[in-house]
């Protein structure tokens, strides 16, 4: 029987007894623990552990047995099995259109190996878009980020989400809500980064006249624009560019690039270890 992958999530108040409880449980149901990762930030603990078992699970027993230990350890818990099945995305956007057009493209296509379950929007803008595309358009749009979090997370458990792409969502997101989905959401940023990260890549670029500007894919992590690189491409700038030239070169490329990345990690290409993106070659048809 093949190896089947369990990764696990687990984000509350710090306290004493939640690794030692979850790695337990997890020799417990036979299992081997392959990845162990746990930060504290501001008395947030978070844990990512990946686990391998070589006997079938009982899935709903399994998932039940961890939210009640996760109960007792006044914690929340996150399950996601790794199988060979078409993963479910979420993308998340506010009102700039282009990388979700992009990504609507490719699958009217059919190139993307995974099925696009949900849009959810800062506001109603771009929910035209999914309306024509059939797919399930999701306003949150709540002032408070931690609140609109809580809604987030609450939808992408009821469409069972197991990839979230940032499609030029424009808030940023919690550590809180960045622990529970490790290397599985993608956010684009539309600079060579490290270089000119924040909300304004463009005009610091244009300002301090950069030669070359890119687009970055990369996986998101607690600390902003720092996650691991998945993709990046770049254009050199004209003598008689402006910025809003620029910019609309900018969101050409930041679309193909957002895509590269999404079909790059549906396709199961991307490994991540060491706080660094591996990219596994192409499968031979």
């Amino acid at each position: 029987m093949e190896k089947i992958v369990v990764e696990i999530t687990i984000v509350g108040k710090d306290h004493e007894g939640v690794v030692a409880g979850f790695t337990n449980f997890i020799f417990q149901n036979g299992g081997n623990i392959e990845k162990i990762n746990q930060n504290v930030i501001k008395s947030l603990f978070g844990m990512y552990l990946e686990a391998s078992f070589t006997k079938k699970i009982d899935t709903v027993k399994f998932n039940q047995e961890a939210e009640k230990l996760a109960k007792s350890l006044r914690m929340e818990v996150n399950i996601h099995y790794e199988v060979s099945k078409r993963k479910r995305v979420a993308v998340l956007v506010t009102k700039e259109s282009h990388c979700l057009e992009a990504i609507l493209d490719a699958r009217t296509k059919n190139q993307l190996k995974g099925e696009i379950a949900v849009i959810i929007g800062t506001e109603n803008t771009l929910s035209k878009l999914a309306k024509k595309a059939k797919i399930p358009f999701v306003v949150v749009n709540e002032k408070d980020q931690t609140s609109a979090e809580e809604k987030i997370i609450l939808i992408s458990k009821k469409y069972n989400v197991d990839l979230i792409v940032l499609a030029r969502y424009m808030r940023i997101l919690s550590p809180n809500f960045v622990w529970r989905y490790p290397n599985r959401i993608i956010n684009i940023h539309p600079s060579l980064l490290p270089a000119f990260p924040g909300a304004f890549a463009y005009v610091q670029a244009y300002e301090r006249g950069a030669k070359i500007v890119g687009c970055t894919a990369h996986y998101v992590t607690e600390d902003l624009d720092q996650g691991p690189i998945i993709f990046q491409d770049a254009f050199a700038i004209d003598e008689d560019e402006t910025l809003e030239s620029l910019k609309r070169k900018g969101q050409k490329l930041e679309a193909r690039t957002l895509l590269e990345a999404v079909k790059m990690h549906l396709d199961g290409r991307l490994e991540v270890y060491w706080g660094k993106v591996h990219v596994k070659p192409r499968r031979s048809k």
